[in-house]
């Protein structure tokens, strides 16, 4: 009876995550009134006909997902209040991060006024206090002034989607503080968990002498990783243990057990106690209120309340006396989980955490006891995570570790039951003896030194960064379903074939232009400019993004992802128009992953790597394409710095591409005469569609048959001018923006004229994007 109940709640979970997930591939969601209807519909026919519950759970789900997202949707900021300063108090809801040039942080509203009038608009804001503002603790409260606007973010190729996580993560806005630090107002003290989070953290920077092993520590215990650069990430991900870095859920299990053995403790000491709560009750109770504690401690992430629903579920059905089964509590805590928040499904921590934990209990669970079958599960679960998880970390992050088993294999039961104790210990102490906390985080950091020490030597093996072309999403069934029956009991036969159920996968059809044809794809790179062209065999990288104050470099997050999810292993040539930022700062970044690319640049002499000068006069052929170097003239230094862009002109049987940088009207005549007559060009308009550019002396004489515009969303150049959007409306010539499409693909077929293949923003519609 057990089993069959067991069953059923596990095809529950199924129909009811079936439902949620059909929402999220809408691109449109229905009205709500359509969900109120389905919803009253569905629940008598549950009544009325029970065994046609999995559809009716399923629908409900459906109208479950549905009537959350578009709640979120309509929480965000009203379009027509984009770019206003609101009078805003509320709560320092996270823990900030101080950078250099600004701090990074998200703020609870609590009350919006624009103009005197309140506003309502209530939820998370993500925002930047630039300069050198004050203090900002968790959970204090503020008066500010901000600048607002909805979450928006670049849709390219393999990026990342910001606009699916601000849904996800309830951010109804982004934006910056206007006040001046010294102005700034700070409101009556709140108290929440972050503070007491905030608090050890410092504790943890105080007491151990060395910076960067405070920081794996702070990880580790509670779950700040604002002291961790790109660098560790890159280590982690290298490697397959980012889980681990900030709070796994394994180690909440490790906290529960904590909380048992302090019952035993404490029943060893006073055994009256059994005569008042039997011992099962007390520990049950005692490993969900540890574990909800230290789950408080680690900001309560996705794998952390996976964790906590099923230690709750195994809890509540010992101080009942009842048995659960590892499937039965997983699938509560699934149910549980979409129920709370169906918009959950958005993230990769609830695949990597609910899939990598079913086919533990899958393939793991009813192998003995002993320390042996401990052994076996500790080691071969390696192998069951690194193969079972493989295809969602290609299809969430484009890219994977085949030294994951092994470097898992060591990291886990290190970090697991020797790092997190000593850490975990040394909180006791800092609550019991505040001293005694000090030689005990010390050693807990040494052991976290020794750790990353073989993570960094382990990163630079080879197969640590495996990257593959984008995934389909049934190529991805496909593999999924081959590590099912990879990990099948012994007696299923044939489980080898699983195998082929991979293949997809792996090696991928890729689409390759035909010698004579060429592709190129302008990116979304926000303000600023990269463009990739493909002919049959080669590949060239023109300008690569900008790379700012705060780090975050568009090279290392658009460029080269994008490359790899096209299919890209290779590339034959890095040019850089100028050193401007917006064009050169992700260049360091696309060199450094692909160091044998030959490079040039219109600025040779300010440009932060060895580059070789790009002339007029400059040509070769690729694949019967043929690429041509307009501008400059001269390597000479000018005053005039966009005037030196590289200026490159593609020419294939069909059609015409030219790049010409930021050149400005002065260059514009001499840049047009060196362009041959022939087929009408594909524009990519000159600096994003500035007053200095785009002369209609220039438009005249290309006669561009398309023009398209790189700039950012609302940019604070108003990229591009009105004027000059009117310019090529008078000529006839159809304008594209990335700021509105997205990534641009443009196909150069041998046999008919050039055309747009897609824009990525349209490719793929979702709700959630704007």
């Amino acid at each position: 009876m057990a089993r069959v109940a067991g069953q059923g709640t596990i095809g529950i979970g199924l129909a009811l995550l079936a439902g949620v997930l059909v929402v999220q591939w809408l691109p449109v969601l229905p009205p709500r009134w359509s969900m109120l209807l389905l919803a009253a519909g569905t629940l008598p026919c549950c009544w009325r006909w029970p065994r046609l519950r999995w559809v009716m759970v399923l629908l409900l789900g459906l109208a479950w997902a549905v009537w959350r997202g578009s709640l979120a949707m309509e929480a965000r900021l009203p379009r027509h209040l984009e770019g206003r300063d609101f009078s805003v108090t509320g709560q320092v809801a996270d823990l900030p991060q101080v950078r250099a040039h600004a701090t990074a942080f998200q703020l609870r509203l609590e009350r919006v006024v624009l103009d005197g009038h309140p506003v309502p608009l209530h939820g998370l804001v993500r925002l930047a206090w630039y300069g050198q503002p004050p203090a900002l603790h968790p959970c204090s409260r503020w008066h500010l002034t901000l600048r607002l606007k909805r979450p928006r973010g670049m849709i390219d190729p393999g990026g990342a989607d910001s606009e699916r996580s601000a849904l996800e993560r309830g951010i109804v806005a982004v934006g910056y503080v206007r006040d001046d630090p010294a102005n700034a107002l700070r409101a009556s003290p709140a108290f929440c968990v972050n503070r007491l989070r905030g608090w050890l953290a410092d504790e943890i920077m105080r007491r151990v002498p060395n910076a960067h092993d405070a920081d794996l520590l702070r990880a580790f215990t509670v779950g700040d990783t604002r002291g961790l650069d790109e660098n560790d990430w890159e280590v982690a991900r290298a490697n397959g243990v980012s889980h681990l870095i900030a709070i796994s859920g394994f180690h909440v299990g490790v906290a529960a057990v904590f909380g048992v053995w302090l019952a035993r403790l404490l029943y060893a000491l006073c055994p009256m106690l059994a005569l008042r709560w039997p011992r099962p009750s007390a520990q049950a109770a005692a490993a969900l209120a540890t574990a909800l504690v230290y789950g408080a401690l680690a900001g309560f992430g996705l794998p952390t309340v996976r964790t906590l629903l099923m230690i709750a579920v195994v809890a509540l059905a010992r101080c009942s006396r009842r048995h659960v089964g590892g499937a039965h509590a997983l699938a509560l805590a699934m149910i549980a989980m979409l129920l709370f928040d169906p918009l959950a499904v958005l993230s990769a921590g609830f695949w990597l955490s609910f899939v990598g934990v079913a086919f533990l209990l899958l393939c793991l669970v009813g192998r003995g006891r002993g320390w042996r079958a401990f052994l076996h599960e500790l080691t071969a679960g390696q192998l069951v995570m690194t193969v079972s998880l493989l295809p969602l970390g290609l299809w969430f992050f484009g890219q994977a570790s085949l030294v994951g088993a092994l470097s898992n294999l060591v990291a886990v039961p290190f970090v697991s039951f020797a790092i997190v104790p000593c850490a975990l210990f040394g909180l006791l102490m800092l609550l019991l003896c505040p001293p005694l906390a000090t030689p005990v985080w010390r050693l807990a950091g040494w052991m976290a030194h020794a750790q990353w020490w073989l993570l960094e030597h382990m990163a630079t093996w080879p197969g640590a960064h495996w990257y593959l072309p984008a995934v389909q999403p049934w190529a991805l069934l496909l593999a999924m379903l081959g590590a099912l029956w990879l990990f099948m009991p012994r007696g299923v036969p044939l489980r080898w074939l699983g195998i082929l159920l991979f293949l997809p996968l792996l090696w991928p059809p890729l689409s390759r232009p035909a010698t004579g044809a060429f592709r190129m794809w302008v990116l979304d790179v926000g303000q600023g400019l990269s463009v990739v062209v493909r002919t049959r065999h080669h590949v060239l990288v023109y300008d690569a993004g900008a790379r700012y104050p705060s780090g975050f470099d568009l090279g290392q997050a658009v460029v080269t992802p994008s490359l790899h999810a096209l299919g890209i292993d290779r590339l034959d040539m890095l040019m850089i128009s100028h050193a401007d930022n917006d064009h050169a700062g992700g260049a360091v970044a696309v060199a450094g992953a692909f160091p044998h690319a030959r490079r040039y640049a219109g600025e040779v002499e300010k440009m932060a790597l060895p580059m070789q000068p790009c002339l007029a006069g400059q040509a070769w052929t690729w694949d019967k394409v043929r690429f041509r170097v307009l501008n400059p003239v001269s390597a000479a230094p000018s005053r005039r710095d966009n005037d030196r862009s590289c200026v490159l002109l593609v020419e294939g049987p069909g059609g015409r591409l030219l790049l010409p940088g930021d050149i400005s009207k002065r260059v514009e005549p001499a840049v047009a005469a060196a362009v041959e007559p022939g087929p009408a060009p594909i524009l990519l308009v000159p600096h994003h569609g500035s007053l200095t550019s785009s002369s209609a002396g220039f438009i005249a004489a290309l006669r561009p048959r398309l023009a398209i515009v790189s700039a950012g969303w609302r940019n604070r150049f108003g990229h591009p001018r009105p004027q000059v959007l009117q310019r090529y409306a008078e000529a006839g010539v159809p304008v594209l923006n990335t700021a509105v499409r997205g990534a641009i693909e443009v196909d150069f077929p041998v046999t008919e004229s050039a055309h747009v293949a897609a824009t990525w923003r349209q490719r793929q519609p979702r709700y959630w994007r704007e």
